[in-house]
């Protein structure tokens, strides 16, 4: 297992889900992304973003400085059980 760091302090949101999400896409499954972040807003982002791939994220250090999330790239594809059927003409 291997755990890749990504520094995102000083950025505001949306950048830090929007570069959190970009960053997972280049981690293999069963591998960590460590995200150091200082916008409050993304403790409700991030989780929110995670939730939706199907990987999983725990905080493991907040405060007023900063917060720091670990997450676990999940092994699959994001789960499509509630994605939106498709047309059909």
């Amino acid at each position: 297992m291997t755990t890749t760091k990504l520094d995102l302090t000083g950025l505001k949101c949306p950048l830090p889900a929007l570069k959190t999400r970009k960053a997972l896409k280049s981690v293999t499954p069963g591998d960590f992304l460590e995200v150091h972040c200082t916008d409050p807003l993304s403790v409700i982002d991030i989780p929110n973003l995670i939730r939706e791939t199907g990987d999983k994220v725990e905080i493991t250090e907040r405060n007023d400085a900063r917060i720091v999330f670990l997450i676990e790239k999940a092994n699959g594809a994001i789960d499509k059980s509630n994605a939106a059927s498709p047309r059909i003409s």
